[in-house]
């Protein structure tokens, strides 16, 4: 059944009680239970296609490198005829009972998951039916009767942070109806520099990849203040405060934007730029006769028991505007102590105090990030909408 069919038979059930072909709501809400469900377990395939991919690999490495060590016994040509599916016995056959081998040459093994419900490295979009009295906007009942439908279709254990619940009964225009699980309860988005809704300020942008939430949280964009659809990240970058300083300069830059006609131009403005380096971790595995999982990730600095997300390793470029305000913000995002302190009067302090939370706030530059190079721009106070 299409998503809007869902609005409209709400609409219908809501009506007075005269009408006599009021919807089975309960049959609408085993859907979306089933629904839920179904996406749970598309999720949990494709996560361990990957884990089974990810072992074959490793598991080739290791015996390259076993065969390939001094002393090593070569292993004989096989009369057998090799699998047209192993690259592995082909370059073995070829290379004459050389156990050499480049990892290069591996088979590159691809995932083959495909399914229009769920996208491997992307948030799901859970479903839910709760007819909304108060209309678009869900009001703390309906929201807590969203919780009470996830544990009804049973899958409150499956659930992650981060994981989209939609309620297909308010509609499917812009994020209507849309919430995230924060762990123990639902969230709304945040509405604070966009009309459509945004990533709230509790979760760490850091601990999801850079695209986890593209084309799950819509984007609107305007003119103005996002004219490339450029998402809102929460990013605190003040351990890595040294590091920024070093590497800020004042750069020009050109740019192409719309004015509110939409009518593109380029211009050349100053910018404010500055990099840092997320490194992937290295585990000792000295005295270990296996490796741990967190000894294979970085833990989120302040962020107890959160680690940073591999799509974050790499070069990270900050941005911000060329002039003195633009410079003071970047300043204070590193922290304190990194550059020397600013004279300040009593009104200055009360607004810095103010303005401290917005210190977290970033837009992922998507136009310019590639894999390895993730692009930011610091956005100011004055774009809040609210």
């Amino acid at each position: 059944m299409p998503s809007h069919e869902y609005a409209r038979l709400s609409v219908a059930y809501l009506r007075p009680p005269t009408i006599s072909d009021a919807p089975d709501i309960l049959a609408l809400a085993l859907t979306t239970r089933a629904y839920t469900r179904v996406v749970l377990r598309l999720r949990a395939q494709a996560e361990s296609e990957t884990k089974y991919l990810k072992m074959q690999r490793a598991a080739e490495l290791s015996q390259i490198t076993n065969t390939s060590r001094p002393g090593t016994r070569q292993h004989s040509v096989s009369s057998r005829a090799p699998s047209p599916t192993s690259s592995y016995s082909h370059s073995r056959n070829h290379s004459h009972g050389k156990s050499e081998q480049n990892p290069s040459t591996l088979s590159s093994r691809v995932p083959k998951f495909r399914s229009p419900l769920y996208r491997p490295g992307r948030a799901p979009v859970l479903r839910v039916f709760v007819p909304s009295p108060e209309g678009d906007w869900l009001s703390d009942a309906s929201v807590v009767e969203c919780e009470t439908e996830l544990k009804r279709s049973g899958v409150l254990k499956l659930l992650r942070v981060g994981d989209i619940v939609w309620d297909v009964a308010v509609g499917d225009e812009g994020n209507l109806g849309r919430l995230m699980w924060d762990g123990s309860y639902l969230v709304d988005l945040d509405y604070r520099y966009s009309r459509m809704g945004e990533l709230s300020p509790y979760f760490h942008s850091l601990a999801f990849s850079p695209s986890y939430f593209h084309r799950v949280i819509r984007i609107g964009g305007s003119a103005t203040h996002n004219p490339h659809c450029n998402p809102i990240g929460y990013i605190d970058v003040s351990p890595w405060g040294r590091e920024i300083a070093t590497n800020l300069q004042l750069l020009q830059d050109r740019a192409r934007t719309e004015t509110p006609h939409g009518a593109l131009h380029d211009v050349v403005r100053w910018v404010h730029r500055s990099t840092f380096t997320i490194r992937p971790p290295v585990p000792s595995l000295q005295g270990q006769p296996q490796p741990r999982l967190r000894d294979f990730r970085v833990p989120i600095p302040g962020a107890e028991g959160l680690y940073i997300d591999s799509g974050w390793y790499g070069t990270v470029v900050l941005e911000s505007e060329g002039t003195n305000e633009g410079l003071v913000d970047l300043q204070a995002r590193c922290g304190p102590g990194v550059f020397p302190p600013r004279a300040e009067s009593f009104t200055t302090k009360i607004r810095n105090e103010k303005e401290k939370e917005n210190r977290r706030v970033w837009r992922i530059l998507r136009e310019k990030s590639r894999p390895g190079e993730i692009w930011l721009r610091a956005v100011q106070v004055r774009e809040r909408l609210m």
